[in-house]
């Protein structure tokens, strides 16, 4: 499963790239790039996602630690980040790799012409040979298109390039049954599905002041990439070359289920709601039981302020989402349309109003 896996995601975390006072760690990510790079050499496809640039661009500015404000985690990333991916091209160099940095935000692929930019981007550079390297774009990203730690984007990634194995590294070797440096905590080797969670105490994990993440975000986003039928090795940095090679060393999530479709993978688990729709009985038979797009007519009251192109959850009589999909019309449009056919709306609107409010190329069953 590991040692056949021929298209490889690996995220690594801010703390294990970094010094405490912030700044990147040389050694750590020449050690991170010659195992990575032995991978390349064995005719494997590798994608990095990255944490570090906010990191990175600490002492640079002068900050001793985290920002919490948006503004300067941003000001800090548009340091950082070329701190980074200057240093990663550097190392990749010294064994005749070329990197490609995509920065992405989530509406970069949940919306369908962005997905499909997103996804060639990353087709093309493991085509040309070339390593891509992802992070989240901090210096644009607000708190509503944000994917809120690299833990999940590495699984979401995982998703979009179909790969067969995602390796999330921290500084922590494996999933513990409790806090590792307590006398009784026992590393569980795998975990086949959430039975082989029970009793697990999983509390924050990392060094404090520098990265975001915890292992409560590593669990989450094992279970987002097993769900999509991607199994998952989850170990520290320092055991990425033994983890690689299929050693049992960490912890590794088997795959749950068969792929779904990737982009409306990515609206599931990648996505906040912008509103609410609420359905008619009807509207949430032809939705969820006959997958059919979403009309006008099967719908009886509006939530949110959203525009054309947000996610929305569209949620049953009692109140419960049944599926999340991409609203054609903004929010102070529908008011108008609702209980009417589309046919009745293009004889009195135009044409234009003959279309689904959600398409069922959009939407995706919750």
């Amino acid at each position: 499963m590991v040692t056949t896996a021929r298209r490889v995601v690996v995220k690594i975390g801010s703390s294990s790239l970094t010094t405490a006072t912030g700044g990147l760690d040389d050694r750590r990510v020449d050690t991170l790039v010659d195992t990575l790079a032995t991978l390349a050499g064995q005719g494997r496809e590798v994608v990095l996602v990255s944490s570090g640039a906010i990191a990175a661009g600490l002492a640079p500015l002068g900050l001793a630690r985290r920002p919490r404000d948006l503004a300067t985690q941003q000001a800090a990333a548009s340091v950082g980040q070329g701190l980074l991916i200057g240093r990663y091209a550097t190392a990749f160099a010294r064994h005749r790799l070329t990197v490609g940095q995509v920065l992405l935000t989530v509406d970069d692929v949940t919306r369908r012409a962005h997905y499909r930019n997103a996804y060639r981007t990353l087709r093309k550079l493991l085509d040309l040979r070339a390593v891509p390297i992802v992070n989240e774009n901090d210096t644009v990203a607000t708190e509503e298109i944000r994917f809120g730690d690299n833990d999940r984007l590495a699984a979401l990634v995982a998703a979009l390039v179909d790969a067969d194995l995602l390796v999330l590294l921290s500084d922590v070797d494996a999933l513990w049954t409790g806090d590792p440096t307590r006398p009784g905590s026992a590393r569980i080797a795998e975990v086949r599905d959430d039975r082989d969670l029970s009793g697990v105490t999983i509390g924050g994990a990392g060094r404090a002041g520098v990265g975001t993440g915890g292992m409560v975000t590593k669990v989450e986003a094992a279970r987002i990439a097993t769900g999509f039928g991607i199994p998952v090795v989850l170990t520290a940095a320092g055991l990425a070359t033994e983890a690689l090679a299929g050693e049992p060393v960490g912890t590794l999530f088997h795959p749950s289920r068969r792929r779904p479709a990737a982009r409306l993978f990515w609206l599931a688990h990648a996505t906040s709601p912008r509103g609410r729709l609420h359905l008619d009985p009807g509207a949430v038979q032809a939705v969820v039981g006959r997958r059919k797009s979403l009309l006008p007519a099967g719908i009886t009251a509006v939530d949110g302020a959203f525009t054309a192109g947000d996610p929305v959850d569209l949620v049953d009589t009692e109140g419960a989402p049944v599926a999340r999909g991409l609203v054609n019309y903004d929010a102070v449009e529908l008011p108008g349309l609702l209980g009417r056919s589309t046919s009745e709306l293009a004889a009195a609107l135009g044409p234009a109003y003959e279309r689904e409010v959600v398409h069922r190329d959009d939407l995706v069953l919750l």
